[in-house]
């Protein structure tokens, strides 16, 4: 008995047959099921098909931990060691995800390279709210590259990154551009003098970050009084962490101005620094003589206090019940310097003065045979009995000094000669407490200025702000930074024509867009690339001549889109200017010929007057 296999019993396409159509119905039916193939070739290939697309344009290895956790809102990519290459080719396919929300990047050394084509997938990315990238040597040139990203990243993590001053001003005009960002960690990025100052400068003017991380970074008093400056502003800030930055009592003291007006924070960090009882003090005084304060943590877990500041605390935490202070333990002290000796001479001199004595009527009291010389015990005895108001000690100091050459004898030279070196070391000492303090007043106002000019220099209106259309461009001259489009590297990756196919790299010379190079990708106008397309895409950057390639990793020009893009009837914003151009030599024109024709007026009456003579 003959079986029948399951194919046997399955009819074949061919062997089905088919509706006869109208020929006009028919050729109809065949172009709508063309474009419904395309359209699903397009919409098949999923991220993890990017992915790996993008991997072999770029020439590294996917990481499968990737693909295997893309359904996943979460995606952790820390100590896989992408690289800038690994970083571009995961941003090529996160260009258009809308899935994903939280991307941990840390550890991958992915550098100021990687780090500028995450921020151009930003720029298209709508999903993305928390980002880490802390520990990749972005270092300052990366700085300028994360100060453009966009208002949806809410979280940002750019710890161990070693950004130092002048990362610290990009940061700046992070802090002031930025409308979204609430959550950002810049500890351990070596932020000190400028950078400090210029991230003070950008939270002064910011109006939605909350938590801020600058821990061990070395502000010093310096970073301090511009953070003291910045929060005399600033009403979002609510966890401030200054752990570890070298602030001194001094520094304290800077700080507590600003937290006198400030009533949002409610959590600052100040421990590992070095803080005695009089900073701590100054910090609880500060809550007790502000009654709109929101302070409600306050870590100084390394300063031991003493029982005056127990008490304050208590008296402190009457008022404000929510206050929680963190210190190391009762036994700490106040250093206090040991009490300066005063030069007995000048004590003897201020004696005279408030009596309007001189020194000669005072010496002549003691010396009562004015011989100008007295014995030491004399004018020791003398000294004791009057009103001056010096002890043992000091007597016996200044009587050593008069008998230098122990002759038993103090004669007036030797007091007066002691009178003028007390004054000249008192004027010395003077001018060295003053030259001090004009220095500290000096350094105090050079940083109040570094900080206003940092102020100037970060706010919004004189700098690129982003929004959700893209950069709005500075009037003043051409940006720096110009976004290359990732979502041309996208298409590529999506498109299915035999031109961008990944098996014809090795056969034939493919031009590719390059990303952060100088000539765009110019997208077709097919409804995919439309959607993914930059607002930037087209700026002024140059371009080829036509029917030339760019460079190996850029395109081909079309002679026709350059045509069409150069012509002035390609669009309505280029037909316009050669309009109002045409203008100006018209005019011109005109205003010549009535110039002729009024020198033509004057030579004909000129002409008829000497006709009538």
């Amino acid at each position: 008995m003959s079986t029948l296999s399951f194919e046997s019993l399955c009819l074949k396409d061919d062997d089905c047959p088919s509706p006869t159509l109208p020929q006009g119905l028919e050729d109809e039916f065949d172009t709508d099921l063309e474009l419904d193939e395309k359209e699903e070739s397009n919409k098949e290939m999923s991220i993890s098909e990017v992915y790996l697309q993008a991997c072999k344009l770029v020439g590294v290895v996917p990481v499968s931990y990737f693909i295997r956790n893309l359904d996943s809102t979460i995606i952790s990519l820390s100590h896989h060691g992408l690289g800038p290459l690994g970083c571009k080719a995961l941003s090529i396919a996160l260009v258009t995800d809308m899935h994903i929300n939280t991307l941990e990047l840390a550890d991958n050394h992915i550098q100021a390279e990687g780090a500028k084509y995450l921020v151009e997938m930003l720029r298209a990315n709508f999903t993305l709210q928390h980002l880490d990238l802390s520990n990749n040597h972005l270092q300052s040139a990366g700085a300028e590259y994360v100060a453009k990203t966009n208002s949806r990243i809410k979280e940002l993590d750019l710890s161990h990154n070693e950004f130092c001053g002048k990362g610290g001003e990009h940061l700046g005009q992070l802090l002031a551009n930025n409308e979204g960002l609430e959550v950002l960690d810049l500890s351990w990025n070596h932020l000190r003098m400028k950078g400090a100052v210029a991230i003070c400068a950008g939270l002064k003017v910011n109006i939605m970050l909350k938590h801020l991380d600058l821990s061990w970074n070395g502000f010093g008093n310096e970073g301090a009084l511009a953070m003291g400056e910045a929060l005399k502003f600033n009403n979002t800030l609510v966890h401030l962490n200054l752990n570890n930055n070298r602030l001194t009592n001094e520094g304290v003291g800077m700080l507590c101005r600003g937290l006198e007006f400030n009533d949002t924070l409610r959590v600052l960090l100040l421990a590992y620094n070095s803080l005695t009882v009089e900073g701590a003090l100054a910090l609880v005084n500060v809550v007790k003589n502000t009654p709109r304060t929101a302070l409600e943590e306050i870590n100084i877990c390394n300063v031991l206090v003493n029982e005056t500041f127990v008490h304050l605390l208590e008296r402190t935490c009457q008022e404000h019940p929510g206050l929680d202070v963190q210190f190391g333990g009762v036994g700490g002290f106040i250093a206090k310097k040991p009490p300066k000796r005063v030069d007995p001479m000048k004590v003897i001199q201020d004696y005279l003065d408030q009596r309007k004595l001189r020194l000669w009527d005072f010496f002549r009291n003691i010396d009562k045979d004015g011989t100008m010389r007295v014995p030491v015990a004399d004018f020791r005895k003398a000294v004791q009995q009057s009103s001056i108001p010096l002890d043992r000690y000091q007597i016996e100091e200044l009587a050593q000094r008069l008998d230098r050459d122990r002759t038993g004898m103090v004669d007036y030279r030797g007091l007066a000669d002691t009178r003028k070196q007390m004054m000249r070391d008192h004027r010395r000492q003077l001018r060295k407490v003053e030259s001090r303090q004009k220095k500290e007043k000096q350094k105090s106002d050079r940083i109040l200025k570094t900080f206003q000019s940092a102020v100037e220099a970060v706010t919004p209106h004189s700098s690129m702000v982003m929004s959700l259309g893209g950069a709005k461009e500075d009037s003043s001259g051409p940006q720096h930074f110009s976004a290359t489009p990732l979502s041309s590297w996208h298409h590529i990756v999506m498109s299915n024509s035999s031109r961008y196919s990944v098996t014809n790299l090795s056969s034939e010379h493919v031009h590719l867009p390059m990303l952060g190079g100088i000539a765009p990708y110019r997208p077709t106008s097919s409804p995919a690339m439309r959607s993914y397309s930059q607002p930037n895409l087209l700026d002024d950057s140059p371009r080829s001549a036509p029917g030339q390639s760019i460079s190996a990793q850029g395109i081909r020009s079309d002679p026709e889109m350059v045509h069409s893009k150069l012509s002035p009837t390609a669009n309505h914003l280029t037909r316009s200017r050669p309009a109002l151009d045409a203008k100006q030599p018209v005019v011109k024109a005109k205003t010549k010929k009535v110039k002729k024709k009024k020198t033509m007026k004057h030579l004909d009456k000129d002409s008829k007057n000497q006709n009538v003579k």
